[in-house]
């Protein structure tokens, strides 16, 4: 555990913390970069790890991509990960990504990982066609870590909604969309405030350590997807993870938006 520890200590730096941020729809997105400026960089590290490819990429300075290409087939993703699960030689532990088939909540995460290591989970609100953030926690503990990262979460997520009201007040004369976008943004990020403050089910994904035989046994449980070994794995830090949401099942593909009517928000506070 300890040895865990740090190697995933400067994976949840700054740039690695969070994964990287799906915007919700993309007129919102230009909206809000043009004018926060923010979250392009990390936009620019997501990745893939194929089985049947090189796993490293020297223009991003030598990362390795674990998880599912954005247009990729997920029933092959899914296939390729149990064929080389099956294939794992020895009893040497390794990292691996596994995939939930549904969104779990803090307390549901320890018996589905049982006798494995956990260095961090990736949740999601799953809101119903809306892109909301995909967040990368810190959980050496279950589930204690995932609950005071969520908590955190919350918090930041009001502040976002602030700064969304804020734009929306100081928007002047700016388009009915400009304004729209504004209102869109402060409630989803009040929404998802408001899930992780209650700890909701919105887990989907994690990163693990064991021998293949643990590995092995958390494949076996109905809450999982699919466990995906990282045999070669050097830094946490140089790893960018993309596993499959639970809603997706035939391609990879970002969800479906639907923009909330203006109604949502009453406007600045």
């Amino acid at each position: 555990m300890k040895r865990l520890q740090q190697l995933d200590q400067r994976a949840l730096s700054p740039v690695g913390d969070v994964l990287a941020r799906i915007f919700r729809g993309a007129q919102r997105l230009r909206a809000f970069t043009v004018v926060i400026g923010v979250l392009a960089v990390t936009v620019a590290l997501l990745a893939v790890h194929r089985s049947d490819r090189p796993r490293s990429d020297p223009s991003l300075g030598d990362v390795l991509r674990v998880g599912v290409a954005q247009g990729a087939s997920i029933p092959a993703y899914v296939q390729a990960g149990r064929d080389e699960l099956t294939a794992l030689p020895g009893d040497a532990p390794v990292y691996a990504l596994v995939s939930f088939a549904t969104y779990l909540a803090p307390e549901r995460l320890a018996p589905v990982l049982a006798d494995v290591a956990v260095s961090s989970v990736f949740a999601r609100l799953p809101l119903p066609r809306t892109q909301t953030e995909l967040v990368r926690l810190g959980a050496y503990r279950l589930p204690d870590d995932v609950i005071a990262a969520m908590d955190e979460t919350a918090r930041r997520k009001r502040e976002e909604a602030g700064r969304y009201r804020e734009l929306l007040a100081r928007a002047g004369d700016a388009s009915s969309e400009t304004r729209d976008m504004y209102v869109s943004g402060a409630s989803v990020a009040d929404k998802e405030a408001t899930a992780y403050s209650e700890h909701c089910s919105c887990v989907y994904a994690a990163v693990v350590y064991a021998p293949p035989a643990a590995l092995r046994a958390v494949a076996a449980r109905p809450e999982t997807r699919v466990v995906d070994p990282i045999t070669d794995l050097q830094r946490l830090d140089r790893t960018v993870f993309l596993p499959p949401l639970p809603e997706q099942t035939t391609i990879a593909e970002p969800v479906r938006e639907v923009a909330e009517p203006a109604a949502a928000s009453s406007g600045p506070s």
